[in-house]
């Protein structure tokens, strides 16, 4: 990433700052890796608090994660409680990981995974249809307690807004700088505060710059703007000017009249 220097400055002020707000950060255990994978792919894309409701709702409801697999986006998002594009993605990417699990291990299981190592185990998941970039972290920093920094999309909006990050980066990039910058140890809750920070601040706030067509436009349109104002003014000025002028002859011909009279 390019100024990473001035970047990671930024980074480690960041999370110092959030480690005073004094939020209690806890990590979550999973039996089975595909537990996981089910509550980041609801987590990824709503707010964490919805997100934790609609996977409880799901827990509750689906008598197992085969019955989930099997069942129609448009009951899961019944489920979920709201239907919107987000809640629908995150149903038809739920059936598609659990049938890629179920065809691939006969089973809705990935326990298998926990024997294997850390690099092999994350290979497994990378290669599940559906599966992105968020969910393969969140299970790396969860499950086979390695080092990553799951990050959602308003979380990495969050960081180009406030200019904690190369513009340009890609997610893969930034997630890879902030690797860099925040030991393994800490991984998890830098994440879980950052993402906090990220999801209370207001939406779309990434600062874009004007290309510089735009803006000669924007300066010609004040250039017009003001010479047309310039004229408009001049123009009253004159009238104004008559008007006061037609006075004062009305007033001194009234004068002569009345002076005639007498």
């Amino acid at each position: 990433m390019k100024n990473s220097k001035k970047y990671s400055q930024k980074i480690k002020k960041l999370y110092a700052t959030l480690k005073k707000s004094g939020v209690k950060v806890v990590k979550p255990t999973f039996d089975d890796p595909i537990d996981a994978i089910v509550y980041a792919v609801i987590s990824e894309r709503m707010k964490k608090s919805f997100a934790n409701t609609a996977h409880k709702r799901c827990m509750n409801y689906f008598v197992d994660l085969n019955h989930l697999r099997v069942s129609r986006p448009v009951e899961i998002c019944s489920i979920f409680g709201r239907d919107t594009a987000e809640t629908r993605r995150a149903a038809s990417t739920l059936i598609r990981v659990l049938t890629a699990v179920f065809d691939h291990q006969h089973d809705i299981s990935l326990q298998p995974l926990d024997k294997l190592g850390k690099r092999q185990a994350k290979q497994e998941i990378e290669e599940l249809d559906g599966i992105t970039h968020f969910v393969v972290d969140y299970c790396v920093v969860t499950v086979f307690k390695g080092h990553a920094i799951p990050l959602t999309d308003r979380m990495i909006e969050f960081l180009q807004s406030h200019e904690m990050v190369s513009p340009g980066a890609n997610p893969q990039e930034i997630e890879g700088f902030l690797s860099k910058q925040v030991a393994a140890k800490d991984g998890y809750e830098f994440y879980e505060l950052l993402r906090k920070e990220s999801e209370s601040a207001p939406k779309n706030t990434v600062r874009r710059k004007e290309s510089p067509k735009p803006k000669l436009m924007k300066k010609a349109a004040e250039k017009g703007g003001g010479q047309r104002t310039t004229k408009k003014k001049t123009e009253q000025k004159t009238v104004a000017k008559k008007r006061v002028a037609k006075k004062k002859v009305t007033k001194k011909k009234i004068a002569k009249k009345a002076a005639r009279k007498k």
